[in-house]
């Protein structure tokens, strides 16, 4: 059985880099799969411990978190089409200001 510190130590990794995405990169579409690499890092969390306590709320917890990703991740898109349609580009400089 792999011990709960390495389930972890893999979510923690995961989360970094999804950090390390939303601060580093300049592309719009990049940071929002970096956010969702950051949740998922979450549900990692939430499974790992769910499985260490021997009760199914992690898991739960988890579709919920899922389900709210997925109509994040929609919105978003949309957001970023949007935006690219109206200033065709991707960098989130170009969007300082919040007037059309």
């Amino acid at each position: 059985m792999i011990p709960l510190s390495h389930y972890l130590i893999v979510s923690a990794i995961l989360f970094g880099i999804g950090t390390t995405g939303v601060l580093v990169r300049r592309n719009l579409i990049t940071i929002l799969l970096s956010i969702e690499i950051m949740l998922n890092a979450v549900n990692l969390t939430f499974i790992a411990f769910g499985r260490q306590l021997g009760s199914v709320d992690g898991q739960i917890i988890v579709f919920f978190v899922m389900t709210v990703a997925a109509a994040e991740a929609a919105v978003g898109l949309a957001i970023v089409i949007g935006l690219f349609r109206h200033r065709e580009s991707l960098n989130p400089d170009a969007f300082a200001s919040l007037k059309w």
